[in-house]
């Protein structure tokens, strides 16, 4: 009897061993599709295509990654996913007139929604779903993130060509930082010591001081045979250690590499036309680019630097987020 059950305990464990690993889910939020779709991150194998509203643009995770939250610009309302079903379960009509981006801070209680439409930053609670207040903030707002502490939240606003410094606890703006112009997204480093802004039609990405709001650096982009208007930075990254981090360039149809602690741009990743965002894999060990002109997914080995793969998704790829396994 004994001989049976060692045995079968050592199938079992041989079974065990030989299962593949659950793979991450990668979220693409398709711009003129109307879609997200989603990509099992080792196949690259297209798992579920979810039908949203109209215009889905900017998406993030809840912390507990149950839920994948979507701006639905034209439809004016947030989109949840249930990230196990696959499927829109709620929708969140509070969010404002024409979502752009979006941020939820690490506690996962607050959502805070740039409106482009209307120079607001709304904050919401998201287990309601409803409206807390409404910031006011410059022309055109679009990118938004939260400090790593919860304490502070940055928007920036395309017109007004500025990045916003709002206490997270008073829903006040404490300050107002130019940059250069049209402004597109917030990034802060991983240890909240700086904000990075990219400026797509400035061409710079400002690093900016969270204590002083002073600007640390104003880092530009030179890629041989490629005319200096093409790149227009948008989607930024870091690295999980936060030594690297990855810069998409828009038309230049590349994704700048730039040393995190002297802001040195050391190389460009060639990927597809026109990245917008871009996510890095829970691991660390990928990143994937959308690429809206081409309308695919760029896949990036992080300790090589390169493009490995292109995997089609749907038109006009614009968002990026990735569900750990």
């Amino acid at each position: 009897m004994l001989k049976c059950l060692t045995r079968a305990s050592a199938a079992t464990l041989l079974l065990c061993a030989a299962a593949p690993a659950f793979a991450d889910k990668i979220f693409v939020s398709n711009e003129r599709d109307n879609t997200v779709t989603v990509v099992d991150s080792e196949t690259l194998k297209i798992i579920k295509t979810i039908p949203t509203g109209k215009r889905p643009r900017g998406l993030a995770l809840t912390p507990d990654y149950k839920e994948l939250i979507v701006c639905i610009g034209d439809d004016n309302r947030l989109d949840v996913i249930d990230t196990e079903k696959l499927e829109v379960v709620k929708s969140f009509a509070a969010s404002g007139p024409d979502p752009e981006l979006l941020a939820i801070n690490h506690k996962g209680d607050r959502i805070y929604v740039a409106n482009e439409d209307d120079s607001l930053v709304t904050v919401m609670d998201r287990s309601s779903g409803q409206a807390i207040t409404e910031i006011s903030v410059g022309v055109e707002p679009e990118g938004m993130a939260v400090s790593p502490d919860d304490t502070l939240v940055v928007n920036t606003s395309e017109q007004t060509s500025m990045a916003h410094f709002i206490d997270a606890k008073t829903n006040k703006v404490l300050a107002n930082i130019l940059v250069d112009t049209r402004p597109r997204e917030a990034t802060f480093s991983k240890d909240g010591s700086e904000v990075w802004v990219s400026a797509e039609v400035g061409g710079t990405v400002a690093v900016i001081d969270t204590k002083t709001y002073e600007t640390k650096k104003k880092l530009t982009f030179d890629v041989p045979g490629v005319r200096p208007e093409l790149m227009q930075p948008i989607g930024i990254r870091f690295t999980l250690d936060g030594k690297t981090a990855f810069v998409a360039l828009g038309p230049s149809n590349r994704v700048a590499v730039v040393d995190a602690a002297t802001h040195e741009v050391k190389s460009y990743i060639l990927v597809g036309q026109r990245p917008w965002h871009l996510e890095i894999k829970p691991d660390g060990t990928k990143m994937y680019v959308a690429n809206g002109m081409t309308n695919d997914l760029s896949v990036i080995d992080i300790a090589t630097q390169k493009a490995e793969k292109s995997v089609p998704v749907g038109r006009l790829p614009w968002g990026v987020a990735v569900k750990p396994n």
